[in-house]
């Protein structure tokens, strides 16, 4: 049985996860409510659930580390050994029981997609870390809310829970409609980029840029999640607020996503008729700032942290505060980059001087500006 590159993708999806998950549920089968553990249990088990009930937080930390940062890095390192008879051994690994089979599942699977594109290079792997970030946030407030040492308020935990679950929805969904519904079709040109700055130091860089930065980037964000699930006091206006926030970011990323994508499909279909291409999309949301889709996440993440805020952990909008520096650092990579193409350069420079980047406001026309409007 040969799989599709796609199918592969998805199998590793939905394969990554489970032995955090596994290890989880373990962790949760043999708690019981006097915070002991079944003195049947080797030491050694019983010393590392009574570390799991103790440090919630680490152990989040130690599962995605362990689980994604350095098993994906590793197979990385692998990537271009033990590929030729690749599907023969899938064939087999998968007649086996579920639970001998699943890490060889799951490592089959990855060396058949990192080898099935002949330009694969040691980045290619970053590509399938790109979904995470539509996942992740919401097996954290699950994890948060389920943990044995976890109190709240029950309609404020359901509220973010919620509010996640919408949030990574509609992330979800943009992701696979830009990539055509394929399961890791291609990776961010960013992390291109990088590995062709770096060169061959790329190989123990990428451990840091690629993975490490998105455990901290993602557990440091999703502080609030773990906040809300620790404390228990009564609902505030600030809890409004913070829906208000939240709803309004993941809003206004929606319809900037899809007035993005309609204008990517709207040009590409003028390309293929051989007709020019519209430069700069300017209508919509995009007529007022030149990123509404960074807006959008941005206000996400600042409406999360308002939770906790109201909660009284005040440095929990650090998270929002590195996210919002980071996506002005990324900003200012998508403009260079659309500089750098020179059918729409000169249009991009025009709507830079007349549009906000971020914050959505009124055009400022230079007198001087020759402009032409877009889209």
């Amino acid at each position: 049985m040969v799989l599709s590159g796609n199918l592969n993708n998805a199998v590793i999806a939905f394969l990554v996860p489970l032995p955090s998950i596994i290890i989880y549920l373990s962790f949760l089968k043999h708690y019981d409510d006097q915070s002991n553990f079944s003195t049947k249990l080797e030491p050694f088990w019983s010393t590392f659930y009574s570390w799991c009930y103790h440090h919630p937080l680490l152990l989040a930390n130690a599962l995605f580390f362990f689980n994604v940062n350095v098993l994906f890095w590793i197979i990385g390192q692998f990537q271009r050994s033990h590929w030729v008879h690749i599907n023969e051994f899938l064939t087999q690994v998968l007649i086996f029981p579920f639970w001998a089979s699943l890490k060889l599942a799951f490592l089959a699977s990855t060396y058949e997609v990192l080898t099935q594109h002949s330009d694969f290079s040691l980045l290619g792997i970053s590509k399938l870390i790109d979904p995470y970030w539509t996942v992740i946030p919401v097996m954290l407030v699950h994890y948060y809310a389920s943990h044995p040492l976890a109190q709240f308020n029950w309609w404020r935990s359901w509220i973010v829970v919620t509010l996640t679950w919408i949030w990574s929805l509609r992330l979800t969904h943009n992701y696979f409609r830009r990539e055509r519904w394929q399961w890791g079709a291609r990776e961010d040109w960013r992390f291109t980029e990088m590995s062709q700055q770096y060169g061959k130091q790329w190989w123990w860089i990428s451990f840091f840029a690629v993975y490490v930065s998105q455990q901290v980037f993602l557990i440091g964000l999703s502080l609030p999640l773990n906040i809300v699930h620790s404390v228990n006091k009564p609902l505030s206006i600030w809890d409004l607020v913070a829906i208000v926030v939240c709803l309004s970011g993941i809003v206004i990323a929606y319809f900037a996503d899809t007035q993005l994508y309609d204008f990517v499909i709207r040009n590409n279909k003028l390309k293929g008729l051989g007709k020019p291409m519209v430069p700069v999309l300017d209508s919509g949301l995009w007529h007022y700032c030149r990123h509404p889709n960074y807006f959008g996440e941005q206000l996400w993440w600042w409406g999360l942290a308002l939770f906790s805020w109201s909660l009284g952990y005040r440095w929990s909008f650090l998270g929002a505060l590195v996210n919002t520096m980071c996506l002005a650092y990324v900003t200012r990579l998508v403009e260079e980059r659309m500089l750098r193409k020179e059918w729409r350069a000169e249009s991009f420079r025009v709507y830079q001087k007349t549009t906000s980047v971020w914050v959505p406001w009124l055009k400022s026309y230079p007198s001087t500006a020759k402009y032409k409007k877009s889209a």
